[in-house]
């Protein structure tokens, strides 16, 4: 199983009384996400399934990947990569959906980065996901921890900027 964890993008700062929610990129964010999705898309990244946060800047980050990567399926919009939950109660999540394929999980810090430490076998903040940043994990999904290996680790710096 391939499992693509994918941090959303630079978001604006949350206007007075503004639920952290519904904070929305910024255009730096969304040009950087571009960059990077588009060596996620030369690298031949192709999931099967993509699930999101449902916090807008994470959802508009899942559909800019659906779109550069030619996704074709609906996004499934999920309370378990809302940030502060459990890696465990992640893990969980995916299983439900199957262990074949590929899979994209987009989402918070520090959820995420916690999520690739967790699949990978690394002390917490072993690996640290910045906005933007696509890890790629191979992972053998034994339960009831994975074991896997992290393949890469996309930034926007490192896809040409």
């Amino acid at each position: 199983m391939r499992v693509y964890v994918f941090r959303h993008g630079i978001a604006e700062d949350a206007a007075p009384g503004q639920d952290d929610s519904m904070r929305r990129l910024t255009p730096k964010g969304i040009e950087k996400l571009n960059r990077t999705l588009r060596t996620a898309r030369e690298a031949g990244v192709r999931p099967d399934m993509i699930l999101t946060s449902p916090y807008v800047r994470a959802v508009q980050t899942a559909e800019a990947a659906k779109e550069a990567l030619g996704f074709e399926g609906e996004l499934i919009e999920t309370e378990v990569l809302v940030p502060y939950q459990n890696p465990f109660d992640l893990w969980r999540e995916i299983l439900s959906h199957g262990t074949s394929g590929e899979l994209m999980v987009v989402g918070h810090n520090p959820l995420l980065s916690d999520f690739v430490c967790f699949l990978t076998g690394t002390p917490s903040y072993g690996i640290v996901l910045k906005k933007g940043a696509i890890a790629m994990v191979d992972v053998l999904p034994s339960s009831p921890r994975p074991q896997g290996s992290l393949i890469w680790l996309l930034t926007a710096r490192t896809a040409g900027g």
